[in-house]
């Protein structure tokens, strides 16, 4: 695995998103800021979006455990995204790309999400294929932003720049022209840029640390089972160990944690900046074009990286400790679902606005999505759906 003390090279400047160009345009046009580019701007939109705020009240992995209080200390989905925008704003000026749009797009990542984290993505998404539809969280966040936040006079929407819509629904995965015609406009037949190719990598190195800690301090995970169950960690563990042999156990497990982060962000930058050069990508033109994503980890460190999401989803997102909140999840959604399916009446006046062209299936997934755990909790007790 890469360890190099220093950072690599940056990469040719014309790879990176220049702050002008097609992808910094807008649907709606706007005069240029006096002092802010087109992606900083994104940035500060997404900031002050309803949909960002309400991130605070949803699920990352758990809030509690049954029959305990809310801990004030587990990430919520929106501590993570902060967490994740800190990484790829890292990365992205390591490798002399755009900061700015990468922060932008790493702050919208998990915007799509709905409550209960991704046992309330699963459930919404069962009780929308009964009706031959989906539920994607991707997707689901380019229709927040370009159609749900409602703060302009001119538009509806947060007006972003294309190069960030780009991202939104390109970030973690490819769509085909052929199943997603809506999507035409977003280069389906392209790579997208390295500033979006990045913000997978950067989400999946967060949260496998974030997780490990918040995993540990429930008490669902002892330092001895990840010691021997994480590989990656038991190495900086024990480097840990090595330097602070009188600390106490949380501090040598929080400083693995951080060593940990540290080398996976490391042996992105590294890995990235060899691939495009073993490319001889030097534009963003040809960066769109290669065969595969250029944004990686090194094979070595991609089977840690997977070795340690394994050991998490057995011993961690799906523990006996954790069966009981995932099945309230599914019971609070699915019977939601089903409250507003059989009179979508009952639905709030601006979102019943939306069946005669979105239909009842899709507007009460919407309605339900945008919810954060509390309401959701609220709204499920009053409508004696349970």
């Amino acid at each position: 695995m890469p360890s190099s003390a220093h950072a690599p090279t940056a990469l040719p400047s014309a790879v990176a998103v220049a702050d002008g160009g097609a992808l910094a345009l807008r649907e709606h046009n706007e005069p240029a800021h006096p002092y802010r580019t087109p992606f900083a701007r994104d940035s500060a939109r997404i900031l002050h979006a309803r949909a960002f705020r309400r991130l605070a009240g949803k699920t990352q992995v758990f809030t509690r455990l049954p029959a305990e209080q809310v801990s004030d200390h587990m990430r919520s989905r929106l501590t993570h995204t902060l967490e994740v925008a800190q990484i790829s704003r890292t990365v992205a000026l390591t490798l002399g790309l755009n900061p700015a749009m990468a922060e932008a797009l790493a702050l919208t990542h998990d915007i799509g999400h709905p409550p209960f984290g991704h046992a309330g993505e699963k459930a919404l998404d069962r009780a929308l294929k009964a009706y031959g539809l989906s539920f994607d969280h991707n997707l689901h966040a380019l229709r927040i932003v370009t159609w749900f936040e409602q703060r302009y006079a001119g538009f509806r929407g947060l007006n972003l720049t294309l190069g960030v819509r780009e991202g939104i629904i390109k970030h973690s995965r490819d769509y085909s022209a052929a199943t997603h015609p809506e999507l035409a406009e977003y280069f389906l037949d392209l790579r997208p840029p390295l500033e979006a190719q990045l913000i997978d990598l950067a989400d999946e190195i967060a949260y496998l640390t974030a997780d490990l800690e918040d995993g540990l301090e429930s008490g669902i995970l002892t330092l001895p089972q990840v010691s021997d169950g994480v590989q990656l960690f038991q190495r900086y563990l024990i480097l840990a160990q090595a330097d602070f042999t009188s600390a106490a156990p949380r501090l040598m497990a929080n400083e693995a944690l951080r060593r940990m982060l540290n080398g996976l962000v490391t042996d992105l930058l590294e890995e990235t900046a060899a691939r495009v050069s073993s490319t001889g990508a030097v534009t963003l033109d040809e960066v769109r074009r290669t065969p595969r994503r250029l944004a990686a980890l090194s094979d070595a460190m991609e089977g840690a990286r997977g070795q340690a999401k394994t050991f998490l989803y057995e011993h961690f997102y799906n523990a006996p400790a954790m069966q009981e909140a995932h099945a309230h999840a599914d019971e609070v959604v699915a019977s939601l679902f089903a409250f507003f399916m059989d009179d979508p009446e009952r639905l709030p006046t601006d979102h019943q606005a939306h069946i005669a062209t979105e239909g009842p299936a899709r507007t009460v997934a919407d309605y339900l999505a945008g919810m954060t755990d509390s309401y959701i909790e609220q709204c499920w007790l009053r409508s004696g759906a349970r």
